[in-house]
C-alpha cells in the first residue's frame, strides 16, 4: 500500500503529502521527494511540534531521517521532541520564509527518539490540560485581562510555554512566579492573537473544509473591508467573520483578480444616453464582464443587461455627442428566467381525474336504485 501511494517508512506521514491526523497542520508537498539525492542536498531538517509550532534544526549526526520521523531536539534548557515534516532542498525555502532573527536560531538534532524519550514525553502532554486550566483560575485570582488559550511542555518535562490572548500589555511577572511555584517548570510566555488560537484550536470553515489557518497557513496578512468591496461580497460582519472572529483569510484570495477585472468594467457614475432615455448602472458581473443598467437610478426598472465592451462604446459615442437608438444593439439581452413548472397547470389536475374516475366506476341504475331504498335509519313515512 505503501508504493502505490508513494509513501516511505510507513511513520504516519507521506513522503510527499501528509494522512490525517494532528501532523497535517502546515504541512508541505514535498515535490521533490523522489528526486535521487534530495535528502543529501541539505542538513537542513524541519520539525513540527504541538499544533502551529514548527522548528528548523541542522542534522549534523548525518542520521537517516524521513518524513515522519520522531527525534529528540536541542531545546533550552534540555532536549524537546517532535516530528520530522520536511527534508531536503525544499527545507531552506521554508527557512525563508520563518523569518528567524540570526543563524543561532537553527539548533541541531541530538537523535531519534528513544523508549525512554517518548515515556517522558507522554508523561508531560498528559499534564497539559489540568495545568491550563489551573493557569486560567490563577491568572483570573491575580485580576489578570488575559485569555490563556493553550499550554504546551517541552518534550523532557523542564520547561512549559503559556500561549494567552490579551488586547493590551499585561504584566505577568508575578504570574510567572506562581506558575513556576504550582507547576515545578520553567516558565514561557508568549502572546498570540485570535487568529494563531483558531489555528491551534482547529476547525471547519463554511466552506465545508478545514480552517486554512489550521492545515497550510503560517503567516497572517491583514484583510480589510476593501477586499471584500472589490469583489462586491455583502459587508454583512456575520458572513464576513471566521470563527476567530474577524474578516476571513480566504476574502484576499481572490481580491487581485477582482481588481484586474473592475478595471476592465465602465465607471458606476458613467449615465449611459441613447434615443430611449438615460441608463444609469444597476450591478456588474465583474468576472463574466457583464454590467446591468436600469432607467431608474434608485431602482430596478427596465433593466438591460450589456457586455463592457458596449458599453465603453457607448460612452465613446455619447462623447462625440452621439446617441444610439438602444443600449441593446451588440449586447446581451437579460438573460430568460427558468420556467417554473409548478405554474404551468393547476396543482389540483390529480384530484380532478380521480373523482372523474369515480363517476365512471359507477353503474347504470345504481343511483336510482339508492334513490329508491329507503334508508334503515329514517323513520318510515305513513302510507
Amino acid at each position: 500500500m505503501e508504493q502505490e501511494y508513494g509513501c516511505g517508512g510507513g511513520r504516519g506521514l507521506c513522503r510527499r503529502g501528509a494522512h490525517t491526523g494532528h501532523y497535517c497542520q502546515l504541512n508541505t508537498y514535498d515535490y521533490l521527494a523522489d528526486i535521487p539525492g534530495n535528502d543529501e542536498s541539505t542538513d537542513l531538517v524541519e520539525v513540527q511540534f504541538k499544533n502551529t509550532r514548527k522548528g528548523y534544526y541542522h542534522n549534523i549526526n548525518g542520521l537517516p531521517l524521513e518524513k515522519g520521523d520522531i527525534v529528540a531536539v536541542e531545546a533550552s534548557p534540555g532536549h524537546d521532541i517532535g516530528t520530522v515534516t520536511l527534508t531536503g532542498k525544499l527545507v531552506p525555502l521554508q527557512l525563508k520564509k520563518a523569518n528567524l532573527k540570526s543563524a543561532d536560531e537553527v539548533r541541531r538534532i541530538y537523535r531519534k527518539a528513544r523508549p525512554v524519550d517518548m515515556e517522558k514525553y507522554e508523561e508531560a502532554k498528559s499534564r497539559e490540560h489540568e495545568t491550563m486550566i489551573r493557569s486560567r483560575q490563577i491568572a483570573k485570582d491575580l485580576g489578570l485581562e488575559m485569555k490563556i488559550g493553550d499550554v504546551e511542555y517541552q518534550g523532557d518535562g523542564n520547561k512549559a510555554i503559556f500561549y494567552y490572548i490579551a488586547d493590551g500589555r499585561v504584566d505577568f511577572r508575578q504570574l510567572i512566579k506562581v506558575l513556576a511555584e504550582a507547576f515545578h517548570v520553567r516558565i514561557e510566555m508568549r502572546q498570540i492573537g485570535v487568529r494563531q488560537e483558531a489555528g491551534r484550536i482547529g476547525g471547519f470553515g463554511p466552506c465545508g473544509r478545514e480552517l486554512c489557518c489550521a492545515t497550510w497557513m503560517k503567516n497572517f496578512v491583514s484583510v480589510g473591508t476593501g477586499a471584500a468591496r472589490f469583489q462586491g461580497l455583502s459587508l454583512n460582519p456575520q458572513k464576513l467573520a471566521g470563527q476567530c472572529a474577524k474578516l476571513k483569510c480566504c476574502i484576499n484570495y481572490e481580491v487581485d483578480q477582482y481588481m484586474e477585472a473592475n478595471s476592465f468594467l465602465p465607471s458606476r457614475e458613467i449615465v449611459l444616453q441613447s434615443l430611449e432615455g438615460d441608463y444609469h448602472l444597476f450591478k456588474t458581473d465583474i468576472l463574466s464582464g457583464l454590467v446591468t443598467y436600469s432607467t431608474d437610478k434608485r431602482i430596478a426598472a427596465n433593466l438591460v443587461t450589456i457586455t463592457a465592451e458596449r458599453a465603453k462604446e457607448i460612452i465613446a459615442m455619447n462623447k462625440a455627442g452621439e446617441k444610439p437608438d438602444t443600449i441593446e444593439e451588440g449586447g446581451h439581452q437579460q438573460p430568460d428566467r427558468p420556467i417554473d413548472l409548478a405554474t404551468q397547470e393547476d396543482l389540483n389536475r390529480f384530484d380532478k381525474k380521480k373523482k372523474k374516475k369515480k363517476k365512471k366506476n359507477k353503474r347504470p341504475g345504481e343511483v336510482a336504485k339508492a334513490e329508491e331504498t329507503p334508508s334503515q335509519d329514517s323513520p318510515q313515512q305513513p302510507s
